[in-house]
Parts: structure tokens; C-alpha cells; sequence
């Protein structure tokens, strides 16, 4: 198996949130750590988002950063803990999940559309809208 970030690049639906994650410089960083959650936003996903904000963002080194690591929680999360949780990320903030069998949510807006993708190093949920940190 790859690591996360790696297989990412090799999923078409995640182009978008490949090349943010080069722009800000972290692709070691995914790769490297060790059992690790990435809610993944799909391109849809960031199509939602403004072409001028997206833009701006995708810009801004620290800002991308700041979004992108809120994407990603320090521990191999299962289906079973997303049923109610809350949970730290990598940027610092908390981010919550709910729901159970087919259907879960994070932050009560993104839908998780493909869930438990195991990476060499992570648990990858494909989500359908960009998080953004509070």
C-alpha cells in the first residue's frame, strides 16, 4: 500500500486536493506521519468554493496549511468512532463527526461520501465539502 498522500495522487477525484497539498509543501508531512485520519475533500468539494477565494487560498502558503492540516486528525480513526465524535487536528482545532452505517457527517456539513479508505498510513473518508478551521 502507498502512503496517504501518494495514493491520493493516484485518485482522479482528488486532483484538486493533491495539488493544494503540494502548493503548501506538505506531502512529506502526510506521508511520513503515522496513523493518521485525512478527511478528503473532492473536487467537487472545492468546486464549491468561489474561483477567487480558491484562488486567494490556494496563495496564501499558510492559510492553505492551516485548512489543509484541520483535514487531518493525529490518530486512525474507525467508522465506529465517527458515529459521535470530537476530535483534535493537526491545525489545533476540533472538528466534530456524526452518524452511523452509510451516513456520516463532519462538522454537520460535509457528507462523508466514501468512507475507510486504508492508505499505508492512514484512514482516508472522502468528504464532499471543503472543512474550514474556526
Amino acid at each position: 500500500k502507498d502512503p496517504v498522500a501518494t495514493a491520493a495522487s493516484n485518485n482522479p477525484a482528488l486532483s484538486t486536493l493533491v495539488t493544494a497539498v503540494k502548493q503548501a509543501g506538505l506531502v512529506d508531512t502526510l506521508n511520513n506521519a503515522k496513523d493518521i485520519t485525512v478527511f478528503a475533500p473532492t473536487n467537487e468539494a472545492f468546486a464549491k468554493i468561489p474561483k477567487a477565494d480558491l484562488d486567494k487560498v490556494l496563495a496564501d502558503k499558510a492559510m492553505l496549511t492551516k485548512i489543509l492540516t484541520y483535514h487531518v486528525v493525529g490518530q486512525r480513526l474507525t467508522p465506529k468512532q465517527l458515529e459521535n465524535g470530537s476530535f483534535e487536528t493537526l491545525q489545533k482545532g476540533m472538528l466534530t463527526t456524526t452518524g452511523s452505517g452509510e451516513s456520516y457527517k463532519v462538522n454537520g456539513t460535509a457528507n462523508v461520501v466514501c468512507g475507510n479508505v486504508k492508505t499505508a498510513n492512514a484512514n482516508v473518508y472522502i468528504i464532499d465539502t471543503v472543512l474550514m478551521p474556526k
